[in-house]
Order: structure tokens, then C-alpha cells, then sequence
């Protein structure tokens, strides 16, 4: 059937702050859904407190809500907006509960507005663990022995009646808050407690534990002919017991048997039918036994956009949210067009010939004392994908896409090799048990004794051990003996030439100059979700080796920006947000536009965001074959944080032209000593400090500058291994820490201006003027990293004569340092002298909320200055309004409830609110106010 043209607007309720468990893969979902009913003709309106995502841009909706996430905001908008329909499914866990609540209350029914894209009905047997056991039952759907527990008398009463190993499943929650496996009875009454706390319902759902079995999730569609079509399958890498959000993850399923999946496929469909009659998507999660029987047990499923579908969409090329929002308002999948094709519906299941590794992103350097053990709640704050012709390849590519200084798996002498931790390791999952089943074959552990420890499928258990057979027979040879073959079957297992330059004994460079020689050349292969049966129009690619390249190179001008890579805290969504902006302005200005990312969960690798996305590591070889390919007029890195910047030494190096700030400029800003010398000659103050590269030298310093003092690692982003010293003993710890971690960063000492107050000013510059976008105060004094303090823009009560030195000191280092784009700079302030503590001539963490803030596109003015279209002087600013805008940051502390939480120079947030105020006797305002007064008295 056609749409439904009683549907006129529609809500869309967005996820919120990025937490562990949800994050910005729901801003991709709710971008998509709400451009997808913009095409329509329905009017859009969106309500999220995420002030860094796309969704919440005035191009994304008609009318954009920036409010916290409760009944009392969905009334406002409700008041001021003529709501048709709420779509509930776009924003995860955050989204259905609040949808559930509103419905509780008689919210909907009050303003005559209904739920699409799902049912209460369906949303209900989901979550509450009892009835979707029972529902099952009577579908046939066979699933672990469970029994649910409202106290914790009777969560006793279930351990008791089934013995352990066991699993608790908190209600309700997402990214399996309170869940975990209960191995032993003494372990029981703890993880029961904290569960049935993390249920908003007090309920948990107690399981017999399935140790050992396969996981696998399967996406699904359905439209309002209950046609139902399954779009990707996974399978998890890691077995049952490992949350899916942490495990790493292949897609299409590698070590399903086809009769099997079929079966599955058919218990998804049904179990899709049972839940309710709505049209939209589901992800369905599946165990499956680790043996010849492959019996199946239904795990649990969500009847919304979930965090796999974002992958699933990259992985496939099929735009599950853009679809799923048609869906929601009337269409059938057959009157849908398959928009990577062009000529076919989208009423068909998409085919892979690649393959793609997901692999997450850990942040457990910023809780030294967490508990590093994987489990059912999840931990990791991002993800990678790589795409390959092979597991081997997509592998290699995903851990090249990770940042944590490995060159891939393996092949770079970082090997551990004491067999008693590698054994703990591979029993007991942490971040590095991947890596660790690499080193634990090398040294000769044998495939079935590894199998036994981690009841990982033995086919990637021969696929990594094929690796390591390979590395032997490369290391026979030397650089000028190394024949084609080799190099060749090196680079189609997604080696890098770095691993090959290790395993030959040999540089880098000249790895490369051997294989191009040879005509080993990367190609590009198109993301077509047909196997090529159909010719595609979407220009998606991913790199390979092999004889055609599918990547046809434009005599348009064109500019490469790079992307900000994984997810991790101090670098997250607010990145992606400037380069989604960059794009859009670059395009806008008649380039072609060319973006390169590894990251599923953005909008910046949806497939129409730039006019070539190349889903690549965002890691120098790829990057430089890309720039060879098709030869960019420039790179854009100012955008993409750190993970872009610490690539323009390179560029430069390579004579790559880098489009906006120089490399010159942006290595001066980050060179203490230099910058310093900079400060001095504009007259500017800034703390006493100095730069070293060993704990003698910093000794040293130390009596010159003075404790306390701030000592950190230069080129690093969210005040990474940052650490105020109180004496030589804490100084010399620290150096020795930094010094082994990061043995190439220089060690930068400040001297920290205690009790000091802080703050933060970003602006615009063509190189000789600059725009002063905002200045904003911090709340916490100096010390906590920006990240994780509450701000206010503007400022709430510097003086006068303060923020015109904060403005005058902004523009006078940025025409200084010949800005040519974004720039922010940080300040501390004691008895009202203005001290520069850094500059950082990029995009910051805080455009986006200065940009929600006052109403302005920042990023795009930023960009079309970069690529010389316009000058400061041509742009005319709208004067800011009154009031206040507070960024609120969020933290994740509940995944780890036994770390430090206190604040310091090193940023432990997740992510961030924004809450505005017409007045600073705001209850908001007064109660961090109040706190920050507490903290200067002690």
C-alpha cells in the first residue's frame, strides 16, 4: 500500500547523551529516519539532549527540540507541534522506554498522536523477560531454562532450583546493564542485587547459563503485507557469555551450516510475527550449540533499529533506517526502490561477496582500577569495521582501524609470550584476547588446548594459526628476495607494509617501492548489496588486491577529508559532526568530495553523505593509496581530532597540500617550547613550563617551575595520561609511565595554577582575521579536563576587562599562527590576569554545542574559509540571544562501579547534554555552582 497520508508530522525521539551501550550509531539511525520522512513531505520533529549529533541540525528536521528526555518535554513539543505520529525506534533503549512511559501516563492518547515503526504491545513482551518466554513457548521457539525474579528472595528461590552456571538479565535496560554470568553461588547474591536495581522495574530474568555456544544476530524488515526480509546475518567471533557489543563480530555468518541458518532464519520470521503487527525493523540474537547438532535457543529480540543495524547497513549497503521509516508510514517494501542499484526494490535480501570484521574499542586506560573482564554488560565505547575479499583481510583491516599503536594482528614484535597469561587470557576474555590467540599459536599453543580455553569456533582458530603458517614461510625471504607471489598473498591476507617490513627485516618504504614495482597495486571495490548480479550507482568502495579496480576517478575537483576513526572518550561524535559539515560545505562549493572513515556508527560513512566514501583505515598506507588514486586538490584533517591530525606531518612530508591551518602552524601550536616562544613575543602570559624526555630531565625542570605541576604527553587528545604532581617522587612515576607508552611523545611540564578558573574560547580565522564563535566558562576550577567540567556560554561571571582578554589573546595567536579554518583555545584564569594554557588550530569538542547554542553552521563557515571561498569580513553573524546554554557532561561510571571517579586533567565522560537557562538563578545552575564554591574552599 501507498503511504499513509493522514500522517503529516512525525516525532522522532532521539538517544540521548552517548553512554556505554548506546552510542552515536542511534544519531546515524535517527539522521536517516528523519531525511527519509523529509522526502515524504511529512514534517519532521526531533527531541534529543545531544547537542554533537546530526539528527539535532535544523538540515535534519523541521522543528528541532533540544531538551532533556522526559514526559514533561514530549508535552511541550506536543503543546507547540500538531504531532501525527511518534516513531519511537530511531533512538535505542533511551527512545522506547520514554515512548512506554509517555504511553503509561495517557500522553499519546491525550494528543491523539500514534506509535509507528512498533507497538507498546510489542515493545511490552520484549522487554519484560516472563511473557516473551512464554510467548515463545507457545510458538515453539525453543529458549534457555528461565524463570523471571521481582525480589530477591525469589532470585534465591531460581538459583536454587537450577544450579550454576547461571545467567542474570536485568528488564529494561540496554547495553546489558546488570546482566552477568553467575558461576559460583558466592558470587550470586551480589550480581542478583545489582541487576535487579538496574531494571527500572525491578525484574531480572534468570537463565541456565549455555557456556560455550555460538552467538549470532540476525536484522530484520517487515512491512504492513507482513513481508518479512532478514538483511544481514552475523555471527559473534567470541562465544555465548561475551555481550555482542564487546564481542568482535563477521558478517555474512562464516561457521553456519545452511540448513541451520535456514532454520533460524525461518524462527526469526516467526518469532518477528508473534511480537506484534507493526511494519518496521528487529534484531534477533540467537545461541547455537558448539557441536554437530547446531540445536538453536532464541536469546532475545528488539523490535527497533538497534546497534547492529547501524552495522549491518554499512555492512550490506542497505539503508536499514531509511527503509524502516518508510515502513513505518505505510509503504510496502516492493514500491521501495534499492537505492545503492538504482533499478531494483528494496524488497530483496542483500548479498555479500566481501567480508567485514567488527572489531570494538575499549577505553579501560581511563579506569585504571576497572575490571577489565568481558561479560554481559558491555564496556567498549566504539567500534571498527574492516571489509575484505576474506575473514584474513577484513581482519587485518579492522585491527589497522583500532589507534592503540598496533600495525594490524601481529607481525610487529609486540608479542606476549608467558604462556601462563596467555592461557588466563584466552579462559577469561578481556580487550585482547584477539591478540592474544595470535601470540598464544605463535609460540606453539595448540588449536584444540585454545578451543578448550575460549570456545572460539575453530574455523577462526585455523584462520589466524594460517596467518602465523604464512609469516614462517615470508620470513625466509629478505626484502631483495621476496618474489611477487609472496608479496602478493601477503597483501590479499590484509598485511600492511609495515608487518611485511617486519617479518623482511627491512623499512617500510622500501616494502612499498618493492611491491608497486611489481604492479602489487591496492583496487577499489564497490559495496553493491548484490554481488554485482546488478550494476550499482552508490559510489561506497573498500580496498583490495587484485586486477580491476571498480572506483572510476573524476576529472572534477576534489578534496579528501579524513574521519575521526573509532569511537573512544575525549574523541567521539562531536568529531564526526565537523566532518559531516565539511562535506556538505565542500560540496556545496562545486568540489567533489571524498570521505575516509572505519567507523559503522557515523553519518559520515552513510553512503550519500559525501559523494565518495572510501570505508578504509583511517591509518597512512590506505590513506595514501586512496590520495594517489584519485588525486585530491587537498586533505582536510582539522576536522577528524586528533586520530586526522597526526597525520599531516605525513602529508606534508609527501607534499600532499593539507587545505585550511598548515602542518607548519599546527605542529608550532603543538610544540610547547615553540608555542611558548610564540606567547612571549605576543606578550601573552602563560604558565611557566618547559619539555623533557626522561625523568632526569624533569627533576631538573621541576626546581625551575615549581610543584604542583602538570605533566603530559604532547599529540594527544582528552588529556590522555595526564597527571597533576605534587613532588619529584609522583613526577618521576609519571614520566616513566608516559615514557613507556608513548616512547615517541615528547613530555610536556606545565606549572598548574592552582585554584584557578578556567576557560575556553573557539573561533573562526581566514589567516588574518578571526571571528570569536563563543567563549566559554567552566564551572569545575582548573584541573578537570574541559570534557568532563560543566561550562556556560557565554560566561557567567568573568569580568569584563577578563573575556576582552580572552578575545584579544584568541585573535592574536590565531592571525600568529595563519588559521586558516576552526581554532580553540583554553585558559586559565587567576586573580584576573589571562594565562594560555594551550591552542589547538582545529575543530574542538565544543563547536558543535557552540553551533546548536547560537544557531549557526559553524563548521561550514570554517570549511569554505579553508577552501579560500570566503573571508571573515563577507560573513555577518547573528547577534547572540540572551540567556545561557550549560553543557552537561555524562558519564559511564555505572559499567565500572569499582573505579576512581574523581575528576582530573584526564577526560573520563562519555558524552554530553545541553540544558539551556534564561537566568542564572536556575536550580541547574545554582546546584554546580554551589559545588564548584565547595571544591575552592578546600
Amino acid at each position: 500500500m501507498p503511504k499513509n497520508k493522514k500522517i503529516k508530522s512525525i516525532l522522532i525521539i532521539g538517544s540521548g547523551p552517548i553512554v556505554i551501550g548506546q552510542a552515536c550509531e542511534f544519531d546515524y539511525s535517527g539522521s536517516q529516519a528523519a531525511r527519509s520522512l523529509k522526502e515524504e513531505g511529512i514534517s519532521v520533529s526531533l527531541i534529543n539532549s545531544n547537542p554533537a549529533t546530526i539528527m539535532t541540525d535544523p538540515m535534519t528536521a523541521d522543528h528541532v527540540y533540544l531538551l532533556p528526555l522526559t514526559p514533561e518535554s514530549i508535552r511541550t513539543v506536543l503543546k507547540e507541534q500538531k504531532i501525527d505520529a511518534v516513531l519511537p525506534t530511531m533512538g535505542g533503549q533511551t527512545a522506547l522506554n520514554l515512548c512506554i512511559e509517555c504511553d503509561k501516563i495517557g500522553l499519546w492518547e491525550e494528543f491523539g498522536v500514534a506509535i509507528i515503526g512498533v507497538d507498546i504491545g510489542a515493545i511490552d513482551i520484549t522487554e519484560n523477560r516472563e511473557e516473551f518466554r512464554k510467548l515463545l513457548g507457545t510458538i515453539g521457539i525453543p529458549v534457555a531454562p528461565s524463570k523471571t525474579a521481582n525480589s530477591f528472595l525469589e532470585g534465591k528461590e531460581v538459583a536454587q532450583e537450577f544450579g550454576f552456571p547461571l545467567v542474570i538479565r536485568a528488564s529494561y535496560t540496554l547495553g546489558g546493564k546488570g546482566a552477568a554470568f553467575v558461576h559460583k553461588a558466592e558470587d550470586f547474591d551480589e550480581l542478583l542485587n545489582r541487576a535487579l536495581h538496574a531494571s527500572p522495574i525491578h525484574e531480572v530474568l534468570i537463565d541456565k547459563a549455555v557456556i560455550g555456544w555460538k552467538e549470532y544476530e540476525l536484522e530484520l524488515l517487515r512491512d504492513n503485507n507482513d513481508n518479512i526480509i532478514i538483511i544481514c546475518s552475523i555471527e559473534n567471533f567470541d562465544p555465548m557469555g561475551v555481550h555482542t557489543g564487546d564481542s568482535v563480530t563477521v558478517a555474512p555468518a562464516m561457521t553456519l551450516s545452511d540448513k541451520t541458518y535456514q532454520r533460524m532464519r525461518d524462527m526469526a520470521i516467526k518469532m518477528m510475527r508473534a511480537i506484534g503487527n507493526f511494519a518496521g525493523g528487529c534484531n534477533v540474537q540467537f545461541a547455537v550449540s558448539n557441536d554437530k547438532k547446531e540445536d538453536i535457543i532464541a536469546i532475545e529480540i528488539n523490535p527497533r533499529v538497534s546497534r547492529s543495524s547501524a552495522l549491518a547497513s554499512k555492512a550490506t549497503g542497505y539503508p536499514i533506517a531509511k527503509v524502516a521509516a518508510k515502513l513505518a508510514i505505510g509503504y510496502n517494501l516492493d514500491e521501495l526502490k534499492n537505492q545503492i542499484t538504482g533499478s531494483t526494490s528494496a524488497f530483496f535480501e542483500p548479498t555479500l561477496d566481501y567480508v567485514i570484521v567488527k572489531i570494538p574499542r575499549w577505553n579501560f586506560d581511563k579506569f585504571k582500577s576497572a575490571d577489565r573482564s568481558l561479560g554481559l554488560q558491555m564496556k567498549s565505547v566504539g567500534e571498527v569495521m574492516g571489509i575484505g575479499r576474506n575473514f584474513q583481510e577484513a581482519l587485518q583491516k579492522a585491527c589497522q582501524s583500532l589507534e592503540i599503536r598496533r600495525n594490524g594482528l601481529g607481525a610487529d614484535g609486540r608479542e606476549l609470550k608467558d604462556l601462563d597469561q596467555l592461557k588466563q587470557s584466552l579462559a577469561f576474555p578481556s580487550w585482547n584476547r584477539l591478540f592474544h590467540i595470535y601470540d598464544a599459536l605463535k609460540i606453539g599453543l595448540s588449536i584444540d588446548k585454545i578451543y578448550e580455553l575460549s570456545k572460539i569456533d575453530p574455523w577462526f582458530l585455523h584462520q589466524i594459526h594460517d596467518l602465523i603458517l604464512f609469516e614462517k614461510e615470508l620470513s625466509k625471504y629478505d626484502i631483495d628476495s621476496a618474489d611477487k607471489k609472496a608479496l602478493l598473498e601477503a597483501k590479499k591476507k590484509g598485511y600492511a607494509d609495515r608487518q611485511i617490513a617486519h617479518i623482511l627485516g627491512c623499512l617500510e618504504s622500501e616494502v612499498y617501492k618493492k611491491r608497486n614495482d611489481l604492479g602489487i597495486k591496492r583496487v577499489y571495490k564497490l559495496v553493491d548489496t548484490c554481488a554485482a548480479e546488478f550494476e550499482a550507482q552508490t559510489p561506497y568502495y573498500y580496498s583490495s588486491f587484485g586486477d580491476e579496480t571498480e572506483s572510476v576517478v573524476s576529472k572534477k575537483k576534489k578534496i579528501v577529508v579524513l574521519g575521526s576513526g573509532p569511537n573512544r572518550i575525549g574523541q567521539g561524535i562531536e568529531f564526526d559532526y565537523s566532518c559531516v559539515h565539511g562535506v556538505l560545505a565542500a560540496k556545496k562549493l562545486g568540489y567533489e568530495t571524498i570521505m575516509i572513515n572505519c567507523n559503522p556508527e557515523t553519518v559520515s560513512t552513510d553512503f550519500d553523505t559525501a559523494d565518495k566514501l572510501y570505508f578504509e583505515p583511517v591509518f597512512w598506507e590506505h590513506i595514501y593509496d586512496i590520495i594517489l588514486h584519485e588525486k585530491p586538490e587537498g586533505v582536510i584533517v582539522q576536522l577528524g581530532g586528533q586520530t586526522a591530525l597526526k597525520l599531516a606531518e605525513k602529508l606534508d612530508r609527501y607534499n600532499i597540500p593539507i587545505i585550511g591551518t598548515s602542518y607548519a602552524s599546527l605542529d608550532l601550536a603543538e610544540d610547547r617550547g615553540r608555542f611558548s616562544t610564540l606567547l612571549k613575543t605576543l606578550d601573552i602570559p602563560y604558565p611557566k613550563f618547559g619539555s623533557v624526555r626522561s625523568a632526569a630531565e624533569g627533576i631538573t625542570l621541576s626546581k625551575k617551575l615549581g610543584f604542583p605541576l602538570l605533566v603530559r604527553p604532547s599529540y594527544v587528545l582528552g588529556g590522555q595520561n595526564m597527571k597533576i604532581v605534587i613532588n619529584e617522587d609522583e613526577l618521576e612515576k609519571q614520566i616513566v609511565k608516559i615514557h613507556s607508552l608513548m616512547p615517541e611523545n615528547k613530555i610536556l611540564l606545565d606549572h598548574f595554577l592552582s585554584d584557578a578558573i578556567e576557560a575556553e574560547a573557539d573561533a573562526i580565522s581566514d589567516g588574518k582575521d578571526a571571528y570569536i564563535i563563543g567563549v566559554m566558562e567552566h564551572i569545575e576550577p582548573a584541573g578537570i579536563h574541559s570534557g568532563d567540567s560543566y561550562a556556560v556560554l557565554p560566561p557567567f561571571d568573568l569580568s569584563k576587562k577578563t573575556i576582552k582578554q580572552i578575545e584579544k589573546y584568541t585573535k592574536k595567536i590565531a592571525k600568529a599562527l595563519k588559521v586558516k579554518g576552526l581554532i580553540n583555545i583554553q585558559f586559565a584564569i587567576k586573580d584576573e590576569v589571562v594565562y594560555v594554557i594551550e591552542a589547538n588550530p582545529r575543530a574542538s569538542r565544543t563547536v558543535p554545542f557552540i553551533a546548536k547554542a547560537y544557531k549557526e553552521p559553524y563548521v561550514k563557515y570554517a570549511t569554505e574559509i579553508m577552501l579560500g571561498a570566503k573571508k571573515i569580513k563577507e560573513y555577518t553573524f547573528k547577534p547572540h540571544k540572551k540567556g545561557y546554554a550549560i553543557k552537561v557532561p555524562v558519564f559511564s561510571f555505572d559499567k565500572f562501579p569499582n573505579v576512581n571517579k574523581e575528576l582530573g586533567p584526564e577526560m573520563k565522560s562519555t558524552g554530553e547534554e545541553i540544558r539551556f537557562i534564561n537566568h542564572l538563578s536556575d536550580p541547574l545552575f545554582r546546584k554546580v555552582y554551589s559545588e564548584r564554591n565547595l571544591y575552592l574552599s578546600r
